[in-house]
Parts: structure tokens; C-alpha cells; sequence
């Protein structure tokens, strides 16, 4: 069967969460466990020559949206596909995480955004969004409510530092920087990347981080996908070439394929959770099917379908899904998500992570061979 050409930089497609939570990632590591509030599998790929073209208006590509069928479709103005894809966002600021059967916890404050400025802390319990009290929403839909409006407008939380008392705040989102790259230093030679979404530029930040790490802990928990071109790139940098995905349009097999990469042979360990979604899941089920990396944490979200933006005349961008993609293994987390070599249970997941980091340093060879 023949190969498509290699992904390049700016590639069309993507594997975005939706329009509700565009941006999840850059405003909510969600922290699902297994099950609960796992989405069921996506109904079949539409395919975007179907519904899709340059003279739709945006009123007509919303009502398609909503006649599709497909339960990824998503219309995006001229700005929110610009924030989606660049790595800006409307938001307060909060990174919200929910253990299981647990209170749902301000996880993450964003230096200098609403939420700062408002006295909010990492470890404060987020009561309620707009009224409605925090545990009777799933985490991504309390995400969406956080960013549901434009810069400039607002949205009231109710919040309790510990034992103490609740208070009622009343935030304006502002348009904020996602920080969709972070590194850290967990021991000396070893380089921890967290990924919170794949943006432009995402792959060259993370093989600018991973230069001259000894060993790599790849963070994508949290991580609710974004552009495919990026988390190829990503995958670059860990795989000497080969397979990342493939995925079928119209009867048309094409496969997503890395670069020759500069980290190749640097133990890797990539972190997982349920709030790893769509191209995040793509990552790293092609490190592991490639035997390139050990996967520790808990099984991801289970999106694995594609989309595929349509610009239209007035800039606007209407996404549909036009396939679902397999790991190198051929594999379809779409449904099932893709489940850990070690389950991290009660045990903290960085701490394991670096544990298994141990075991692959001082085997032979230093990492899981790259097929």
C-alpha cells in the first residue's frame, strides 16, 4: 500500500477536543481516572468534502455543525482558531484537577491572570462555577465554563482554601498566554517536559528542553491534544524516523510519519491520565507500540478520531471528522484509550516515573529499542 508523504510543518489536520473546550488543555489538566466521566466512542468519520466549503456562512457552517452527526464537529471564529493553533486563550487562569471520588482542586495558578490577582491558590477547592455546584459537573465541563465567554466578561466561582470558609468571587477573563511547555529538573540529568497541548512550535520547545537530558520524563497528563503536525514533530525527537499513526480518508490510507530524531537514545518515560486526549493519545501510543517509551500513569481519555479544518471566506474555520488513526501496532484508541505499561494507583505518578527511569538506565541497552 503506499505511504503518504511525511506530515510537514503546517499540515491542515488536527485532533482538537471541540468547539465547547477548544482549548482545554491551556486551561484545565483535568485528571480524570479511569471510567467515570469517559466519553463513549465517536459515532463514523463525515467526511469534510461532504459538509464543508469556502461559500458556507458562518450561521450555515453552525447548523451543519449541529446536523452532522459527528459529535467532534466544531465551528471556530477567525479569533478562536488563531488561539486555538497559537497558544492563546480567554480564560482566569485555573488548572483544575478532581481525584477519584475526590473534592475538585485548584491544581495550577497562572502567574499575573484573574484567578491570581483574586487570591486564588494551588490547592484551593473550586465549590462551584456560575451556581452550580463543582461535583455535579464533569471536569471538562467545568473547563468549558471557565472559558466560556470572550475576554472581558465574567464568571463567578465559589472557592474554600482547606477547612476554611467559602468564598464567592466574581472573575473577568482575559486573554492569556498558554504555557504549553514546562521543564523541570526532578533529580540532576533528568529533564521532566510537561505538554499541556500541541500548539504551534510545541515540538521545537520540547527538543529544545529535551537537549542534553540524560533521561526524560514526557508530562502528557492533562494534555487534550491540538495540531497532529506538532505531535509528530514531538515524536521526532524521541524516533529516529518510522511510523507515528495512520489513518484512512475516504477509502485513502495515509500515514503519519517522524523525522529522524536527536534524542534517540535517552531513556523515556511519558506520563498518562484520562486527561490525555486525541493527539496526546496519538504521541503516546506510538512511543510505546514503538517500544521507545514506558508509559506510567492510568489509561487515557480514548479519543482517536481526526479532523480536518475547513477555512471558510470569512476566516472562520469549520471541523469535521474525517477519519480515525491507528498507532504504529495498529491499534484505534478511540473508545478504549490507551492503557499503561505501569499503572500508577495510589502511588505518586512522578515518583514512579522516575523509578522506572532507574530500571530502564541501568538495563541493556540504556533504552527500549526505537523500531
Amino acid at each position: 500500500m503506499p505511504t503518504a508523504p511525511r506530515v510537514r510543518q503546517g499540515m491542515t489536520l488536527g485532533l482538537v477536543f471541540g468547539a465547547v473546550l477548544f482549548a482545554g488543555a491551556a486551561s484545565g489538566a483535568w485528571g480524570e481516572s479511569n471510567g467515570s466521566s469517559r466519553a463513549p466512542s465517536s459515532s463514523d468519520a463525515v467526511p469534510a468534502a461532504d459538509l464543508s466549503g469556502a461559500d458556507l456562512s458562518p450561521q450555515e457552517a453552525r447548523q451543519l455543525v449541529g446536523a452532522s452527526g459527528d459529535r467532534w464537529a466544531a465551528y471556530l471564529s477567525p479569533q478562536q482558531y488563531a488561539d486555538l493553533t497559537g497558544g492563546r486563550y480567554a480564560g482566569v487562569g485555573l488548572t483544575v484537577d478532581r481525584a477519584a471520588g475526590g473534592p475538585t482542586e485548584v491544581a495550577e495558578v497562572q502567574p499575573g491572570s484573574p484567578a491570581a490577582r483574586a487570591g486564588i491558590a494551588p490547592g484551593d477547592r473550586l465549590l462551584a462555577v456560575d451556581g452550580t455546584p463543582a461535583e455535579q459537573l464533569p471536569v471538562t465541563e467545568l473547563v468549558a465554563r471557565l472559558r466560556g465567554g470572550p475576554a472581558g466578561s465574567a464568571v463567578a466561582v465559589t472557592v474554600a482554601a482547606g477547612p476554611g470558609p467559602a468564598r464567592q468571587l466574581t472573575l473577568t477573563r482575559a486573554e492569556l498566554a498558554a504555557r504549553e511547555v514546562e521543564a523541570d529538573r526532578p533529580r540532576p540529568g533528568v529533564v521532566r517536559i510537561s505538554v499541556h497541548a500541541f500548539t504551534e512550535g510545541v515540538g521545537d520547545q520540547v527538543r529544545a528542553a529535551a537537549a542534553g537530558a540524560r533521561a526524560v520524563v514526557l508530562d502528557l497528563r492533562g494534555n487534550s491534544g491540538g495540531l497532529v503536525e506538532e505531535a509528530v514533530d514531538t515524536a521526532s525527537v524521541f524516533l529516529d524516523g518510522g511510523p507515528v499513526a495512520s489513518y484512512q480518508v475516504r477509502g485513502e490510507h495515509r500515514e503519519l510519519t517522524a523525522d529522524a530524531g536527536r534524542a534517540t537514545a535517552v531513556p523515556l518515560v511519558v506520563l498518562v491520565d484520562g486527561g490525555t486526549m486525541s493527539a496526546a493519545e496519538l504521541l503516546a501510543g506510538a512511543l510505546q507500540d514503538r517500544c521507545r517509551a514506558v508509559l506510567v500513569g492510568t489509561r487515557t481519555f480514548g479519543k482517536g478520531t481526526v479532523q480536518q479544518p475547513s477555512r471558510l471566506a470569512d476566516g472562520s474555520v469549520l471541523e469535521l471528522t474525517v477519519g480515525r488513526y491507528q498507532t504504529p501496532g495498529g491499534r484505534s484508541p478511540d473508545g478504549t484509550g490507551v492503557q499503561p505499561d505501569v499503572p500508577a494507583g495510589a502511588e505518586d505518578p512522578v515518583a514512579l516515573a522516575l523509578k522506572v527511569l532507574d530500571g530502564l538506565s541501568s538495563s541493556a541497552p540504556a533504552t527500549p529499542g526505537a523500531r
